[in-house]
């Protein structure tokens, strides 16, 4: 079964095209052929040429993002993206969510509408539909809220996933925090799944474990990439032990959205090193997968400056607020393991019933894949995609400042005379604080 991919602004467009790298050159060098031949069918097709094309449409309002992800996609000289599947017009959303989401989403849905349906006609099964996007932006979120809310009116019993890219805390664009609350409450409603990477957590990956100097726009895309591939290649789930699943985006639903209240979703992969260090660096299963346990229950996005004093109540009963919310409460996860004897490691320590809330079934709460085949270069690799408290602290900062802007009508004028008027604005706010709530007393 394959997925198609739906790229969606600047963000959506400069991550693409590295998943797609990420994923062709982990696959090429696979062995044995059955994961390469599974991973070509999920991510690409064949032309008439012979040439592999991303199952992939690119939508956005400046030519120049366009053309610069297909410009990558060429430099790879193995892989392309199709002839007509993208989408672009000469005048952006300028950061304005309103503007993306009233004017230039209306006024271009049937062409977006009609590169999407030509990509899932040319599948012979659809997986699913993976859109990605940041969630502070104008035609990325703006735009990408709206094509959204088409493919779910176009696709009602597909799976729909989202990748959003959160952004920094200090971010240079003042709006940011409004275009992410219109963003989530909607997208909230209209997704299976919201997959969400923070900028801020990913800088800190490339600084402290990737020893990048001068970190850039492309460091942190390859990251993201990397992370995501870890995930999205073929693996051996519970469904599936003796063949590659074939539909990756619905078991991945399946084994972590246990209720439609609940839908963010985090993403942490170890080891992450820089070629350098790799070369020279050896990891064990019961090593890795120790940290990643403790990463999940002290809520560390990274290996470095986990907080060992954090630990799991001693029974499912206990508060949440052991330890001041240090502990990070799951309702489920999924871990991917990756690598040599990876189906014989002992993953028992995320069976644990006090890691999850007390109302889901023990045997309902965590899911196991695994390969035999190395990612990307590593040896050995974990990953582990968790449905938790994790993402609380920013969502709530996101809410706190926007909020606060909203009370003094601050940049009101900009939305308002594209269609968002405040009562838009007071239901989104509603939305994510019933959100918040809802994990806040997991």
């Amino acid at each position: 079964m394959s997925v198609v991919t739906v790229q969606l602004g600047q963000c959506g467009n400069q991550i693409g095209p590295e998943l797609f790298s990420t994923v062709y050159r982990d696959s090429s060098e696979a062995s044995p052929k059955t994961h390469r031949e599974c991973s070509h069918e999920r991510f690409f097709r064949e032309n008439s040429e012979g040439v592999l094309v991303a199952r992939s449409v690119l939508v956005d309002m400046e030519p120049k993002v366009i053309s610069q992800a297909i410009a990558r996609a060429s430099k790879s000289g193995k892989w392309r993206y199709g002839e007509k599947a993208h989408f672009c017009q000469k005048q952006g959303s300028g950061n304005n969510w309103a503007n993306g989401y009233c004017v230039h989403g209306p006024r271009h849905k049937e062409a977006v509408e009609d590169l999407v349906r030509k990509e899932v006609e040319r599948c012979d099964r659809l997986a699913g539909i993976f859109a990605m996007m940041s969630v502070a932006g104008g035609t990325g979120s703006g735009v990408g809220t709206f094509v959204t809310q088409c493919l779910r009116d176009m696709y009602p019993q597909s799976f729909i996933l989202n990748h959003l890219t959160w952004p920094y805390g200090t971010g240079e664009v003042i709006v940011q925090n409004y275009n992410s609350v219109l963003t989530l409450s909607r997208l909230y409603q209209l997704s299976d799944a919201l997959v969400i990477h923070e900028n801020d957590t990913v800088h800190k990956i490339c600084s402290q474990l990737m020893n990048i100097k001068h970190i850039s726009i492309g460091d942190v895309n390859k990251v993201i990439a990397h992370q995501l591939g870890s995930v999205l290649q073929p693996a051996y789930t519970e469904d599936s032990p003796s063949h590659y699943s074939r539909n990756p985006i619905g078991e991945l639903l399946s084994s972590l959205v246990c209720h439609p209240e609940y839908k963010l979703l985090s993403l942490c992969n170890i080891p992450q090193m820089s070629q350098t260090s790799l070369a020279y660096s050896a990891y064990t299963w019961p090593g890795l997968l120790k940290h990643l346990r403790q990463m999940l229950i002290a809520n560390a996005r990274m290996e470095e400056g986990i907080d060992w004093k954090v630990c799991v109540p001693s029974s499912r009963g206990d508060s949440v607020r052991t330890g001041q919310m240090a502990f990070n409460r799951s309702l489920a996860n999924l871990l991917i393991l990756r690598g040599k004897d990876s189906s014989s490691a002992d993953a028992g320590g995320f069976k644990d019933p006090g890691l999850y809330v007390p109302w889901l079934p023990p045997d309902g709460t965590f899911s196991l894949w695994n390969s035999s085949v190395p990612f990307n270069g590593y040896e050995k690799s974990a990953s582990l995609v968790s449905n938790s408290q994790s993402l609380l602290r920013p969502l709530d900062n996101m809410v706190r400042k926007a909020w606060n802007m909203f009370v003094s009508r601050a940049y009101m004028h900009q939305y308002t005379k594209f269609g968002i008027t405040e009562d838009d604005f007071l239901d989104s706010f509603t939305m994510l604080e019933q959100i918040i709530s809802s994990y806040t007393q997991l």
